[in-house]
């Protein structure tokens, strides 16, 4: 078995127009009710401990938007799946993320819905990362910020209208991407 490596660095970065480009998923799943099914989307821990988001990261060079999203899932939250729509794009301001080519610390993150298929018991980033399911009344609670409830909202508002349905869902193999860079 190859040992999953999470990439580092920011060489092979994207950036546009003064933001860093970032790609991300809201992690999802339907669990079985008395009446139905209810949605449950898959939150991640920071690094830092400070509150919990859904898996993004850099967009880079030599992959597209779809992948890179795919990859992070992967990587931050330990889960491969079915990517079933862009959801849309936010700007928002990260001090983490200044540089000489973002002085400002902006990024636009390119999030889409993800249709988990599995959760893997090891993952890049487990050491560093907590990962939790939770009722989508209560991740909106815990998003901690504002373009996060965004998304999310929209994820489900997506997912309620059937539009999932007729996208072109793009399946995370074992062996669409390599982690080891």
């Amino acid at each position: 078995m190859t040992a999953l490596v999470a990439r580092t660095g920011r060489h092979q970065q994207r950036y546009e127009h003064g933001h860093r480009l970032v790609a991300g998923c809201i992690p999802y799943r339907y669990r079985p009710t008395g009446d139905g099914k209810s949605m449950e989307v898959l939150m991640i821990s920071s690094q830092r401990g400070e509150g919990l988001l859904f898996p993004k990261g850099g967009w880079e060079t030599d992959e597209t938007v779809e992948e890179a999203a795919c990859r992070e899932a992967l990587e931050e939250a330990g889960v491969k799946g079915h990517l079933q729509g862009m959801l849309g794009t936010w700007d928002f301001k990260s001090k983490r993320q200044q540089g000489v080519f973002c002085p400002e610390g902006l990024c636009r993150a390119y999030m889409f819905a993800l249709d988990v298929t599995e959760q893997l018991e090891t993952w890049p980033e487990q050491h560093a990362r907590q990962r939790q399911w939770f009722a989508v009344p209560d991740a909106i609670v815990q998003c901690r910020h504002d373009w996060m409830r965004g998304a999310l909202d929209q994820c489900v508002a997506f997912l309620a209208s059937g539009s999932s349905s007729t996208s072109n869902p793009m399946l995370l193999s074992d062996t669409s991407l390599s982690l080891e860079h």
